[in-house]
């Protein structure tokens, strides 16, 4: 009993956050309010917001994630790996194409 009392605990720890009101920059789309969604305890993370795609970054190790969009009829993995910008904690960059997407 104690062991499923214990992964019930566990099963908590990583539970996706709640959505939060944020601000949001992608390349292509400029700024617009959206909402943050944490998923991890690495620091990935979802954005959304009604006629923008949704972003996702999903951290592989410290500074470095992968990137998808999601634009409703497909979710499409972005090029390259997104490194964290060193201007701006709460930015991703990819360092090929030069494209950011950054969630305060």
């Amino acid at each position: 009993m104690a062991a499923i009392a214990g992964f019930g605990l566990a099963a908590l720890a990583v539970a996706p956050a709640e959505a939060k009101p944020a601000q949001c920059f992608t390349t292509d789309d400029g700024h617009y309010p959206c909402n943050f969604r944490g998923l991890d305890k690495a620091g990935s993370f979802r954005i959304s917001a009604p006629g923008y795609p949704t972003f996702t970054i999903e951290i592989e190790s410290a500074g470095v994630a992968w990137a998808f969009a999601d634009y409703g009829t497909r979710n499409v993995a972005l090029p390259g790996p997104y490194l964290r910008a060193r201007d701006d904690r709460a930015c991703w960059e990819n360092p090929d194409t030069g494209s950011r997407i950054c969630a305060w």
